[in-house]
């Protein structure tokens, strides 16, 4: 492999275009721009409405490219899941949305191998205190409240389950 350059770009995921600041970084290199794009739009397509890191390599030699997607922040998985544009601004007296323990789960899953969480259990309680900044509620109730049940194992079953 030939000299490789790496760059970093933070796209709308699945509206990746030519333009700034992909086309004017990578076109210079003599690759082909559009390529790339169109690439990246497909592999951000699940991510539609959220801005997703993406980390393109190319070979300047063989002009060849790698395409790496990074994960949406964990307050853009939770607000898609909740069907939100944005948390509360005052999380502790308004709640703007609600997620079922299921998405909860999911959102760990997804990031617990970029993560320094222990286990899913762990992961789950850092997406739960997103939550709680964000105002979102869990299942109906306060996140504070799924929160401290989680640390007293009520969700245990359902968590090894998912596992």
């Amino acid at each position: 492999m030939g000299e490789v350059k790496t760059f970093i770009f933070l796209v709308n995921g699945g509206e990746a275009s030519a333009g700034p600041p992909i086309g004017p970084a990578l076109g210079p290199l003599g690759v082909n721009v559009t390529a790339i794009v169109r690439a990246i739009n497909e592999k951000t397509q699940e991510y539609k409405g959220m801005r997703v890191p993406v980390k393109v390599k190319i070979d300047v030699e063989k002009k060849t490219f790698e395409i790496e997607v990074g994960l949406p922040p964990t307050t853009a998985l939770i607000a898609k899941e909740a069907g939100i544009e944005k948390g509360s601004s005052n999380p502790k007296m308004e709640f703007v949305g609600n997620v079922s323990m299921d998405k909860i789960v999911k959102i760990a899953k997804l990031k617990l191998d970029k993560s320094y969480a222990k286990d899913l259990k762990s992961m789950v309680k850092e997406v739960i205190g997103t939550c709680i900044s964000m105002g979102v509620k869990i299942e109906g109730k306060n996140p504070r409240d799924v929160m401290q049940e989680v640390k007293e194992g009520k969700w245990d079953d359902f968590l090894n389950r998912k596992g």
